[in-house]
């Protein structure tokens, strides 16, 4: 178990990142809302400091004060133990409190609960939540690179974020084999982890194989132009009616100029460089894709089952596994028990990790789960076999 201290340092070093990832903004990129599964960084910047307030400082100090009693419902997303909230496609709408009033809100809270940590004798019980809300100001700082690229990604001048997140030229190569047999899936509880990946369990697998790299700009290219977003044999039926009745014929942020594939990248307007890994596909498109090269989506225990041989870290990728809880799952009473329980419906599991995931994040056992439709996300696509 990590002591106080050492909580401490991490603590202030991931409030830090979180405003680092916004330095390069301007202030009015702070509050626009382009559609309703992306939050506003103003508001990414709020949660996770109502978090620390809500879930630690209000019942574990005595003491404290609350910043201001507004921001409660302002900055709370989907936990209906904790009260009322601004409806989520309204947070673009809060014009006020301004950039400037939240960064205060920030400080007051960053330093109350670094005070907290100074106290002697704090019970194991306070340091587990104070390291989830570390976890969940990491899943938001994450999120917020997400949503700062489509901010940016849809105003008219494509403009630069800066050179970070940015993937790696993918190396080609074939396939693993593994065989079938019996296979261990979950965390052991021993360090940090959410409460869907326990507990561990056992899964029996058949032979199966998975591709050593993931699927590159070269090779969707090769999807596009065949036609396969025209053909219905690739599809998933939900999936077709998605791409049909939403216009899509191409990866997010993908656009025809001159008979060239261009994409907005945070480095601004570029050429599609059919190296790199391709992302921002939906798991229908991923299915689709995978359908079209005769393969398909590894489950996710095949790919934890292979994580060990896998070289990932460059993009989520998208598994053919619904959501579900495992075997033994208990969702914990009162406001986090609605962490993660109540999205087990109608998503869909990813595994890995991104360029957009924060250092010390990631674990082959981590379960990233989204709506199969889900395009913005820094998402790639494995083959199995």
């Amino acid at each position: 178990m990590k002591t106080a201290e050492a909580i401490k340092a991490k603590f202030l070093t991931t409030r830090n990142q979180s405003e680092a990832i916004c330095a390069p903004l301007e202030v009015e990129d702070y509050i626009p809302q382009p559609m309703d599964d992306v939050s506003p960084p103003k508001w990414h910047l709020g949660h996770t400091t109502w978090f620390f307030e809500q879930f630690v400082l209000i019942p574990f100090d005595p003491g404290y004060q609350i910043y201001q009693e507004d921001f409660a419902y302002l900055f709370n997303s989907y936990y209906n133990h904790a009260g009322d909230r601004v409806l989520r496609p309204n947070r673009g709408l809060m014009s006020r409190p301004p950039v400037r009033e939240v960064l205060e809100y920030r400080a007051y809270v960053t330093k109350k609960l670094a005070d907290l940590l100074d106290r002697k004798g704090l019970t194991q019980d306070i340091l587990d939540r104070i390291t989830l809300g570390i976890n969940h100001e990491e899943q938001h700082q994450e999120l917020l690179v997400y949503d700062l690229k489509y901010i940016l990604g849809n105003q008219p001048t494509f403009p630069v974020y800066g050179t970070g997140f940015s993937t790696k030229e993918a190396e080609q190569g074939g396939y693993s084999k593994f065989d079938a047999g019996i296979y261990e899936i979950g965390s052991k509880g021993e360090d940090f982890s959410y409460d869907n990946e326990l507990s561990r369990h056992r899964v029996f697998l058949e032979e199966f194989e998975i591709s050593d790299s993931l699927v590159t700009n070269e090779s969707y290219v090769e999807f596009i132009e065949s036609g396969a977003y025209q053909n219905f044999d690739f599809w998933l039926d939900e999936g077709l009616n998605f791409i049909k009745k939403e216009g899509i014929e191409a990866p997010l942020y993908w656009y025809k100029k001159n008979g060239e594939w261009w994409n907005y990248t945070f480095q601004g307007f570029q050429k599609v460089n059919p190296n790199l890994p391709v992302q921002h596909v939906s798991f229908y498109e991923a299915m689709a894709f995978a359908s079209w090269k005769g393969c398909r989506l590894p489950t996710e225990f095949e790919w934890e089952a292979s994580s060990g041989q896998l070289g990932w870290g460059q993009l989520w990728e998208w598994t053919n596994s619904a959501y579900l809880p495992y075997p033994g799952f208990q969702k914990e009473t009162g406001a986090l028990g609605e962490y993660n329980g109540k999205f087990m419906v109608s998503q869909h599991i990813l595994r890995g990790s991104s360029v957009a995931t924060p250092k010390g994040h990631s674990r082959a056992t981590y379960r990233n789960f989204f709506h199969p439709s889900s395009r913005w996300i820094f998402s790639g696509i494995r083959l199995a076999k």
